[in-house]
């Protein structure tokens, strides 16, 4: 199996002189890619600027970024071409490999516009080479530029920084020091979402869970889920009683804890994300955790609950003086 370490450069709407698209918020104009072996030596290259279709102007931030000028995507190929070319460039048997998680969502919208399949019909596995740098170097949780990340492991700068190509090859050196071990973290893209409960997924990582839903209509219909607000431990398949019911500071995050006798306190977070078709999708993540960190929970729910007392009696005072 390959690795395809890849990058995008990509343009937006320049305010106020061109309406963005909906459908393609960002147009590619530069890819570049690295491929590696097994061994995760290198092995090939590719890079090509893409002619625009969408945005007619450069957006100042991503021109004083790339240093790239309308002028010089003219040289560029069409994007179904470049597209169709690259995929032939890739093989039949790799990875993709990015740094940061946006790379390969956006390369679909791109396709989507085009009227081109996307890259799978279920969601696809990938290594964050960010998020692995992480893991192997931090706390798993910070999410560090890739000039840190080369500077930090002392990998020589021998080209510039902020083009397609030359973040592919920096984020190719990152991932070829990584140990074995570290690159059984992969990401997973939900561009493409499962289609229904059967194909919803459920990953077991060595300290926590993860699971994506399939669409839902709406949020009240996701937490209305069994499977969505289900705590049951992942390591002993046994129901768990709830210390802290299921909660949320924000609208947007779900929180409960329970516990499991055998294994302890047991942390679930539910985030609730829209999918390209403007439904409602979960991203639910279990995780064992100490008895102080339960503790911060309690806070954090107690303090939810506080602010939401807060704003209903505000709400009174207000209907009140009408």
């Amino acid at each position: 199996m390959n690795y395809i370490v890849l990058d995008f450069e990509w343009n937006q709407s320049n305010t106020g002189r061109e309406p963005e698209v909906k459908v393609i918020p960002f147009e590619i104009i530069d890819i570049g890619a690295v491929k590696l072996n097994s061994d995760r030596e290198m092995i090939d290259e590719y890079n090509q600027l893409v002619k625009p279709a969408v945005y007619q102007q450069m957006h100042r931030i991503t021109s004083s970024l790339i240093h790239l000028r309308m002028k010089d995507l003219e040289k560029g190929k069409p994007f179904m071409e470049v597209i169709r070319e690259f995929f032939s460039w890739c093989g039949d048997d790799y990875v993709y490999c990015t740094w940061g998680p946006l790379d390969l969502y956006e390369l679909q919208r791109n396709m989507n516009y085009y009227n081109m399949e996307p890259l799978s019909d279920v969601p696809i596995r990938f290594l964050d080479v960010q998020k692995l740098f992480s893991i192997a170097y931090e706390d798993s949780k910070l999410r560090r530029s890739l000039e840190y990340a080369i500077d930090y492991l002392k990998i020589e700068k021998d080209v510039p920084f902020h083009r397609a190509y030359s973040d592919a090859y920096y984020t190719a050196k990152v991932l070829s020091g990584l140990s074995e071990d570290i690159l059984v973290n992969y990401s997973i893209d939900t561009y493409v979402l499962p289609r229904s409960r059967q194909e919803e997924v459920h990953v077991m990582f060595h300290d926590y869970m993860k699971y994506i839903s399939r669409e839902f209509s709406d949020k009240q219909k996701a937490l209305d889920d069994k499977e969505v607000i289900s705590t049951k431990c992942y390591l002993c398949h046994k129901n768990l009683r709830k210390k802290i019911r299921w909660f949320s500071p924000n609208g947007k995050h779900y929180y409960s804890v329970s516990f499991c006798p055998i294994h302890g306190y047991m942390k679930s977070k539910i985030r609730i994300r829209h999918s390209e078709n403007n439904n409602i999708y979960v991203v639910k993540t279990s995780k064992f955790i100490s008895e102080e960190e339960c503790q911060k929970i309690i806070q954090k729910r107690d303090g939810a609950r506080e602010h939401h007392k807060a704003q209903k009696s505000g709400t009174k005072v207000k209907d009140r003086n009408h």
